[in-house]
């Protein structure tokens, strides 16, 4: 019996330190976390990510695979909106574990196409090839109960000190909202920039949140100064309206 038990135990011992081995290969950086570090070939040539972006935003995005039709939409749009993230010092990268000769006979397409009202469009930002799956690894996009191969659709905003900012994550068989992941990097930068926080559903243009007092006294003290710019619902929420207009 007892040996029965010796058995056991040893292969429960054994089986949970695969176990470990096997889920310590794959995790999600955590927010504020410095992004993890890797040397990629791309559509655009290699990269040493984050070495190559310094002082600048970094957005990640993983997609399934090439040639389908909800990450071609996707890319399409980022390929609209890659200007407006040019202005706001972003670098915008895409990833997947298709290889490198996929992406490039996709990008070649998707430069041919004219996506609902617009014209084609030249790709200007980089398509990483992960064949090898080291970096998908890295971020936490492959989702086993989804595919052990196929990356979910992540997003990751990296901020130029190369810290985690916010992730996304979305199904498969959802595309992402293009104009939501550039609200949210407006959202960081003013955020950064003014040391404010930014309400629900907030856009460019509209108040945004400063921290709340930690007293009531603060409280009253912040409605003597008669501040024009300072409003407030109640003791602990006060919006601010911005001295200059962010992009």
């Amino acid at each position: 019996m007892s040996k029965h038990i010796i058995i056991f135990f040893i292969c429960v011992l054994f089986g949970s330190q695969g176990w470990s081995q096997n889920a310590s290969e794959t995790r999600i950086p955590l927010l504020g976390e410095m992004a993890p570090e890797f040397t990629a070939q791309t559509t655009l040539g290699k990269i040493n990510f984050p070495e190559d972006y310094q002082m600048k935003w970094k957005i990640i995005f993983s997609h399934p695979a090439d040639f389908t039709p909800v990450c071609s939409s996707e890319i399409l749009q980022l390929a609209v909106m890659q200007e407006d993230f040019k202005k706001l010092n972003t670098q915008i990268m895409v990833l997947s574990t298709d290889g490198l000769s996929s992406h490039l006979a996709w990008v070649q397409s998707l430069e041919t196409i004219s996506y609902p009202g617009d014209k084609p469009v030249k790709i200007e930002f980089p398509l990483i090839s992960d064949s090898d799956m080291k970096i998908s690894k890295k971020y936490g996009m492959l989702h086993s109960y989804t595919s052990n191969t196929r990356d979910i659709r992540g997003v990751f905003i990296i901020d130029p000190s190369d810290r985690v900012s916010a992730v996304f994550f979305y199904p498969m068989n959802v595309g992402r909202n293009m104009d939501e992941i550039k609200r949210t990097l407006i959202a960081l930068q003013t955020s950064e920039r003014y040391d404010v926080l930014t309400p629900a559903n907030w856009i460019v243009g509209e108040k945004v949140l400063i921290h709340s007092p930690t007293t009531q006294q603060e409280a009253e003290n912040l409605e003597k100064k008669k501040n024009p710019d300072l409003t407030s619902l109640t003791w602990y929420m006060w919006f601010k309206t911005l001295p200059l207009k962010v992009m």
